[in-house]
């Protein structure tokens, strides 16, 4: 059997110890370079950084399995107004995106300790969904938006998918926070060489989508 993608190795360790790894999707998709995370190591502070560092909408993908056992819809398809079309996405045919919630032990549910309190549940009830009574824990809306996975990398090759696919792969609950890396001078997404740079000065784990679809898919 060939050796995983060093790339690919090194960031399955960082995942599987709870560190964040730097994901590019692919250039033909969003072309978008995602902080991400195991919804459970998550802390406070990694929600600042996230917010400041990525300045993305912070969101917890959950597996498709799990997502189907706490019954989350697609939004799309529970939204009764004519915006809710969803069907003229220029980087896929769907979104990803189910209920956002607050777990109900929160306040307001924006601050830091906040997000931080309903990611890491989020993450717990994703380890064992046939012991969470998801309705009793979390509350809709909320600050945290939920993303449904696609089945395997195989049927959808997102950001949401590939955050599912590392957690599978470093044993960890298939649960993952994906936050986009935006540039504060530009507007857009960070650049890939930017994204490089950002993980080497911060010793973190850069790595291709395409890498990860090669080795995990």
């Amino acid at each position: 059997m060939p050796a995983l993608d060093t790339s690919v190795d090194a960031a399955i360790d960082a995942f599987r110890d709870g560190n964040p790894v730097l994901v590019h999707d692919f250039a033909d998709r969003e072309g978008e370079v995602d902080l991400v995370y195991p919804a459970r190591s998550v802390t406070p502070a990694d929600v600042v950084r996230m917010r400041t560092d990525a300045g993305g909408l912070i969101c917890v993908a959950l597996s498709h399995e799990v997502a189907a056992a706490f019954d989350l819809p697609f939004l799309v398809e529970e939204l009764d107004h004519p915006a809710a079309d969803g069907g003229d996405l220029g980087y896929d045919s769907r979104s990803s995106f189910s209920l956002s919630v607050n777990h109900r032990d929160t306040y307001t549910g924006i601050t830091d300790d906040d997000r931080a309190r309903t990611i890491t549940e989020l993450g717990h009830a994703a380890a064992d969904p046939d012991h969470t009574d998801f309705a009793a824990e979390f509350r809709a809306p909320g600050h945290v938006h939920v993303l449904r996975a696609a089945p395997s990398l195989a049927h959808r090759k997102g950001h949401t998918e590939l955050g599912v696919a590392l957690a599978a792969a470093a044993n960890r609950e298939p649960a993952a926070v994906v936050c986009e890396m935006l540039d504060d001078e530009t507007g857009g997404a960070r650049s890939v060489e930017d994204a490089r740079a950002y993980a080497d000065r911060h010793d973190l784990v850069f790595v291709e989508g395409a890498a990860l679809v090669d080795e995990l898919a």
